[in-house]
């Protein structure tokens, strides 16, 4: 029986500074399949916080992760809303939890300053695979939110959230075509930069 001998491959020292490949940037058109800017948690594991997590842990997790959007989640690892980082950084919600229930602000969770599920909009995975990102935006031209949400029904015909899409996302992805303009809050925002530029 032969016997493979393996000898190890020498290692070479650096000769000189190194730079860092990069992913080349996405750069789409307004004409591009919409699908294109989901952030597809098939792909991608969503972040989320359980209900009861303090607001500024939330913030923190928001901030070192680089999102803007949590889940929040029940003790069935139900999603029950979500919360953003307009709501974890300004006053309003927040205020208004520690009144309503005489608390102070280390005490507001998750779940006291969430918009529920309830008031949630989203769009079925199935229609979003029909549109252009430009469509997509145009139809969406009264929506005030910087996330929408992507749905599809599970194996067992449960609604589940495939991923989102984020309005900040379509701009940086489109770029040029819709530059230079302040970076849009929101789809309505985006609406009216794509509308009133030619594409």
């Amino acid at each position: 029986m032969n016997q493979v001998t393996y000898s190890p491959k020498p290692l070479t020292q650096l000769s000189t500074t190194p730079i860092l490949a990069m992913p080349a940037p996405k750069r789409l058109l307004p004409t591009s399949p919409a699908m294109t800017v989901l952030t597809d948690f098939s792909q991608l594991m969503p972040q989320s916080v359980d209900a009861d997590t303090p607001i500024d842990d939330a913030h923190l997790k928001m901030r070192h992760g680089g999102i803007r959007l949590l889940f929040v989640m029940d003790k069935r690892a139900h999603c029950i809303g979500v919360i953003t980082s307009k709501e974890v950084i300004g006053s309003r919600r927040i205020n208004l939890a520690m009144q309503q229930r005489n608390l102070n602000r280390e005490e507001v969770t998750a779940e006291m300053i969430m918009t529920p599920w309830q008031k949630l909009s989203a769009m079925p995975v199935s229609q979003l695979g029909s549109l252009t990102i430009e469509d997509l935006v145009l139809s969406m031209e009264s929506f005030t939110d910087q996330h929408l949400l992507i749905t599809e029904l599970n194996d067992n015909q449960e609604l589940r959230i495939r991923g989102l899409i984020s309005a900040s996302d379509i701009q940086n992805a489109v770029g040029k075509d819709i530059n230079p303009v302040p970076m849009a809050k929101s789809f309505s925002e985006i609406c009216q930069v794509i509308t009133g530029h030619d594409l």
